[in-house]
């Protein structure tokens, strides 16, 4: 055979320059798919910016629309007094009555004389109604978790139990039965006696077993300082309970708004006696309040008005004086019942050292027994214990009796 042509590469011998070898080729190869895992290594990282740029754009937006938000001056709050053209009458909520332009935009309809409304700080022109604007004092009112009193927790109390249930419970459940007899049922039910007896206690069991809508406030919380804001206060609480009807109202420490009308000459006392007249006006006026129960606490019931305590109004009176032997007996029994008791205690001997208590006061005195027995580290609670319990309470006792302004004059 003849010989390789001069020049022609030998096996495994090098190309000259500007050859390629295999070498050459596998060595690009291997850098291609590697600069090829990498290109698509940084598209995805490309893709995965762009995505966290594109969401930190929108949250940069909220926060800014936030920021603007925040920035924006604070709207006034006033009621609609009247109508007057495509102007309004509205008063701010320090009192003053102003004559405001409203945004066109807003449905005549809802503005009606009482709706709330928010104005511009400035120029004092309605921006918007609040339909479901209810003060907040009222919307607070609503007792939506009930309470863990039952009446099964109140002892010594079965008449006024059965008394309250009666009057509040009975027309809520039952108005065709009063419409069947042709009478009107009980407007309200006001609970007096001296402090630490229950009455609070019986509104807080009322609450827990009545399906009805329970709104409870203090009477304190009624006393405003701006003139008329007391009155709208008593007015949105009732229109409250109509919208929320059947519902029961609960006016604790009544008195504070309910005292006797008297000549005062301070404006502080004529502000308290028009919120007792819008109440009385709730209660039994013009305005139809069915579907709706009134029940108020005081211990001082001499101090309120007349007009106040009318049937109509308030229908019945049930007074909560101090347990008798028989409900001191009942009161120990709920206040022991989860209280580990030693063999001497004797329930009859305790009730008779705790006679003329009133229902806090002997609970207080169970109190002060478990605490002495566990100052004392003991399993149980002793007779010894529960004697001076009693003891330290009817000192305690005779104590701010001799401290009160009665014992000044004795």
């Amino acid at each position: 055979m003849a010989s390789r042509a001069a020049g022609e590469d030998q096996p495994g011998t090098l190309r000259p320059e500007g050859g390629t070898t295999t070498d050459d080729i596998e060595s690009l190869r291997s850098d291609f798919e590697m600069l090829a895992e990498r290109t698509q290594t940084l598209l995805t990282e490309k893709l995965l910016l762009e995505n966290e740029v594109t969401q930190l754009s929108k949250r940069a937006s909220r926060l800014e629309e936030d920021l603007r938000h925040l920035k924006t001056p604070p709207l006034v709050v006033g009621n609609v007094q009247d109508i007057v053209g495509d102007r309004a009458i509205v008063k701010s909520s320090n009192g003053t009555v102003f004559l405001v332009t409203y945004n066109p935009r807003l449905e005549s309809s809802s503005l009606v004389p009482g709706a709330r409304v928010t104005l511009n700080q400035d120029t004092l022109s309605i921006i918007e109604v609040l339909n479901d604007g209810w003060d907040p004092l009222v919307a607070a009112s609503e007792i939506i978790e009930r309470p863990d009193v039952d009446f099964s927790m109140l002892g010594g109390l079965n008449k006024q139990i059965e008394s309250l249930r009666e009057a509040a419970e009975l027309p809520l459940t039952n108005p065709g039965a009063f419409k069947k007899f042709g009478i009107d049922p009980p407007r309200g039910v006001l609970l007096s006696g001296p402090p630490g007896n229950g009455k609070t206690m019986l509104a807080k069991a009322l609450a827990n077993s009545t399906d009805a809508t329970f709104l409870g406030i203090v009477g304190s919380e009624l006393a405003q300082k701006y003139i008329g804001e007391g009155g709208r206060l008593v007015r949105e609480l009732f229109d409250m309970a109509r919208e929320r009807a059947p519902s029961i109202i609960f006016i604790d420490e009544i008195d504070a708004i309910g005292s006797k009308r008297l000549d005062s000459t301070t404006s502080g006392d004529r502000e308290v006696h028009r919120t007792l007249m819008q109440l009385l006006s709730e209660m039994d006026g013009f305005t139809p309040s069915e579907g709706i129960s009134v029940i108020a606490a005081t211990n001082r019931m001499e101090l309120l008005d007349k007009a106040l305590l009318r049937p109509g109004r308030f229908d019945r009176i049930i007074a909560i004086s101090s347990p008798d032997r028989d409900g001191v007996k009942d009161i120990l029994k709920i206040h022991t019942a989860n209280v580990p008791l030693a063999r001497d205690v004797e329930m009859s001997k305790i009730s008779r050292l705790c006679e003329g208590f009133s229902g806090a006061e002997i609970k207080a005195a169970v109190t002060e027994a478990a605490m002495a027995a566990i100052s004392s580290d003991q399993d149980k609670v002793s007779m010894e214990n529960f004697q001076e319990g009693v003891e330290r309470i009817q000192n305690e006792r005779t104590k701010s009796s001799k401290t009160s302004p009665d014992s000044l004059y004795q």
